[in-house]
């Protein structure tokens, strides 16, 4: 069969008391019993002083938050998988609210969108995570299959469309995002790098399977509309594979204003489906489900209620109703079952259809009768009857109108109980949340203790009580829980701008290593230094040490040391630690006559001593740098003496050392001192060097300088650096050099060089002819 054929439940009567219908409306609900969105379209309401309002409603129509819309022409509304809302607004901006319309951060579709706007979007999830797909002006599709990890494609150009397609939506099937759509009689497949054609009056056009003279057909909308190859007025478009290709069924929301009264409106949304159907066909359409009815399953539920049922677990069911009014009709019940041989199966079902109610009395009314078959069997195992009542139990809590998470039993289990927490935690509905883990018996990472941290990050951004009250409300209400991060609640109150209570919060911190790093982000380096030496950790010690000498200057970091007797002391050592033990590393490599490496260990030791005497006379971080680093950086300090005594000492190669001082002075922008260097003696790596190291840096005018120093061999390359075409042609002339001559031709401009090039035309000729 296609379509839904199942009777509805209506579960909330809704709760919103609108004043006025839809048809002004931009909305979309979120999949999973989520909330629901709605935005006045501001493109219909001329109205000066109108500022309309982004609402946004529980399923079961409850307020949870409202904020006037300030921004630009929205176009669309789409919900991420973590219940974020996206607004598209008609210059491709999209702005990102959490479901308390609180703004979160905005990213933009790219230029080509913001030039030509947008005229229609979709909100869709693959596995890579929630994207956007936008048709623009111009009538190209673009998207980001990942809003996380932006990254824009734009599609092919499809053939022939003049207009906004009637239908259109996004498909993902092994790792690609496609764009299927509908124009005239034919379907279109939009990929990275194609428009394929699907469906064209001729029939399905190349797709495997399809079977012989079969037709297409487009399921629209909830009110039994469909599409055969002819036009389409409807946005809704969806996808199912039946015979036609295998291809995911994926919900779209509508894509235009909405139409109709509330009523019209709810009883209209669902998905649409393409089946392929044999010659003469007609498909049946049924209405599909839309967020506050759900669908009664056709499984155990229609098996047990079916009327004039003999399946067991009708017969159990009706078993046990006549032992509760002491009838002697349970027993015959009962017999036939057991005669068959179907107890076990009979209570099975009474426990899998009560899953599938919506009813808590249906709900008990079957769990009775499952636990009244169990009676009668030896070994039935009790887990699945114990986690169905659980799960029944978790799911009438979330039912409930006020909470208003109309979730399923299989939406349930496919969205596991550790996201439906997270989203509980989403709604600050923390003491639900934290109930149900009780109830559950979740491990404390997974369950309590996450919430009670979740909630506590909530707290400090609420204003209205003073830091010390919010760190004792906090500290009453977490305690000594395990798995409690106090730095990390800490971290988010010094994110909101409250550093006081940041620091409030650190005090009940049991773990100092967890203290430290935030009161060093915070600034506060000679409380961390306190905290590190309580802690009794030398490393941790030490790393504030390093961090306060980065930070102060030199009179206040040895000020603060000697109010810290232990620090002080201990960044003495550490250094004389470490030259003590490449000492005796040095020694054992002389017994071993390993000259190599002792001195290698010699020239170690002395570079760490020189570092720390340049570190405590400098004031700058000289320890742990590599020699050529050590000398790269005094040369960027403008300390020349001690970068040459360093080169001598250390007996760096002429060569290296020239690359090294001209690069680090390019680096400083010290010209004057980089001329003067090259006047000391001669270079020996030569002047080009000194031409390429100014071009880099963008100073053609000082690279200039050493241009008619470079011999003659490498005078054409360095006349082109710096731009000087008539003096490189002029060197390239001069040696009767073929390849430098081109290599000039290819930089000359016909407009402005035209002179120029036909001079080294005419040499090259000569030279040619001899």
């Amino acid at each position: 069969q296609t379509g839904y054929t199942e009777p509805w439940l209506e579960l909330y009567s809704m709760e919103w008391g609108l004043r006025e219908d839809l048809r002004d409306c931009v909305v979309a609900a979120a999949p999973y019993g989520g909330p629901i969105a709605l935005l006045r379209n501001s493109r219909r309401d001329k109205t000066p002083s109108a500022r309309p309002l982004l609402e946004i409603y529980s399923a079961s129509g409850l307020l949870l938050a409202s904020v006037p819309w300030k921004s630009g022409q929205l176009v669309h509304l789409g919900w991420t998988a973590g219940e974020d809302l996206l607004c598209i607004q008609e210059d491709g901006t999209v702005l990102v609210y959490n479901l308390f319309c609180e703004f979160k951060r905005h990213f933009s579709m790219g230029n080509e969108v913001l030039q030509n706007h947008v005229l229609e979007a979709q909100v869709f999830h693959t596995e890579f995570g929630t994207g956007v797909a936008i048709l623009t002006g111009a009538l190209r599709f673009s998207l980001a299959t990942n809003i996380d990890d932006l990254k824009l494609r734009r599609l092919p150009e499809v053939p022939g469309l003049q207009k906004p397609p009637p239908c259109w939506t996004v498909l993902a099937q092994d790792r690609v995002t496609m764009v299927l759509l509908a124009m005239g009689q034919e379907l279109f497949l939009l990929d990275n790098t194609s428009c394929s054609v699907l469906v064209s009056p001729a029939g399905p056009s190349g797709v495997p399977g399809a079977p012989r003279g079969a037709r297409a057909v487009l399921r629209l909308d909830g009110l039994g509309s469909t599409w055969d190859g002819g036009s389409c007025p409807c946005p809704w478009m969806g996808w199912n594979c039946w015979d036609l290709m295998s291809l995911p069924t994926q919900p779209i929301p509508r894509s235009r204003c909405w139409k109709g009264s509330w009523k019209e409106i709810m009883e209209a949304v669902g998905c649409c489906q393409v089946l392929a159907v044999g010659p003469g066909a007609t498909p049946r359409l049924e209405q599909p489900p839309h967020p506050r009815f759900v669908p009664i399953p056709a499984e155990a539920s229609q098996e047990i209620f079916r009327i004039a049922s003999m399946a067991p677990g009708a017969l159990l069911l009706e078993a046990q109703k006549e032992y509760e009014k002491e009838s002697q009709k349970a027993d015959e019940y009962l017999r036939e079952i057991r005669e068959q041989q179907l107890l076990p199966e009979a209570v099975g079902q009474c426990i899998e259809a009560a899953g599938y109610e919506h009813e808590p009395d249906t709900q008990k009314s079957l769990l009775r009768a499952a636990s009244f078959g169990k009676c009668f069997l030896d070994k039935f195992p009790p887990e699945g009857f114990v986690r169905m009542c659980q799960d029944l139990r978790v799911l009438n809590a979330i039912r409930d109108y006020q909470i208003g998470i109309p979730l399923t039993f299989t939406q349930y289990k496919q969205l596991t109980i550790e996201v439906l927490l997270d989203r509980l935690v989403l709604r600050r509905l923390y003491p639900l949340a934290i109930r149900i883990c009780e109830f559950l018996r979740l491990p404390e990472m997974q369950g309590v203790s996450r919430i009670l941290a979740h909630w506590a990050c909530y707290k400090v951004q609420q204003k209205d009580k003073s830091d010390e009250e919010v760190a004792q409300a906090i500290n009453q209400k977490l305690g000594d829980t395990a798995g409690i991060s106090y730095s990390d609640i800490a971290t988010r109150a010094y994110d909101c701008g409250r550093a006081e209570l940041a620091i409030k919060l650190l005090e009940y911190e049991p773990r100092s290593g967890e203290q430290v790093p935030l009161l060093l982000k915070m600034k506060r380096s000679k409380l961390a230094l306190g905290k590190a030496i309580e802690s009794g950790d030398t490393d941790l010690v030490y790393t504030v040490v390093l961090h306060l000498k980065n930070e102060l200057n030199r009179g206040s970091f040895f000020m603060t040391l000697q109010n810290q007797p232990v620090a002080l002391s201990l960044y003495r050592q550490r250094i004389e630690g470490r030259v003590a033990a490449l000492q005796n590393a040095l020694d054992e490599f002389y017994k071993a006559k390993n000259d190599f490496a002792a001195k290698a260990t010699e020239e170690q030791i002395k570079l760490l001593r020189l570092q720390r005497h340049l570190q405590e006379e400098l004031d700058k971080p000289y320890l742990d740098l590599s020699l050529h680093d050590t000398v790269a950086t005094l040369i960027l300090d403008g300390h020349h003496k001690r970068a040459e005594q360093l080169y001598r000492d250390f007996r760096i190669p002429d060569k290296r050392y020239w690359w090294l001082k001209i690069n680090a002075l390019a680096t400083r922008g010290d010209w004057e001192e980089m001329e003067k260097f090259s006047k000391s003696k001669k270079s020996p790596i030569g002047y080009l060097p000194f031409v390429e190291v100014a071009v880099k840096h963008h100073n053609r005018y000082e690279a200039k300088k050493y241009a008619p120093r470079v011999p003659p061999e490498q005078r054409v390359k360095a006349f082109v650096l710096v731009g000087d075409l008539e003096q490189a042609a002029e060197a390239a002339i001069e040696r009767k050099n073929e390849a430098e001559m081109s290599l000039v031709l290819s930089r000359c401009s016909p407009g402005t060089d035209g002179a120029l090039a036909e001079r080294l035309n005419r040499a090259r000729a000569q030279l040619l002819k001899k």
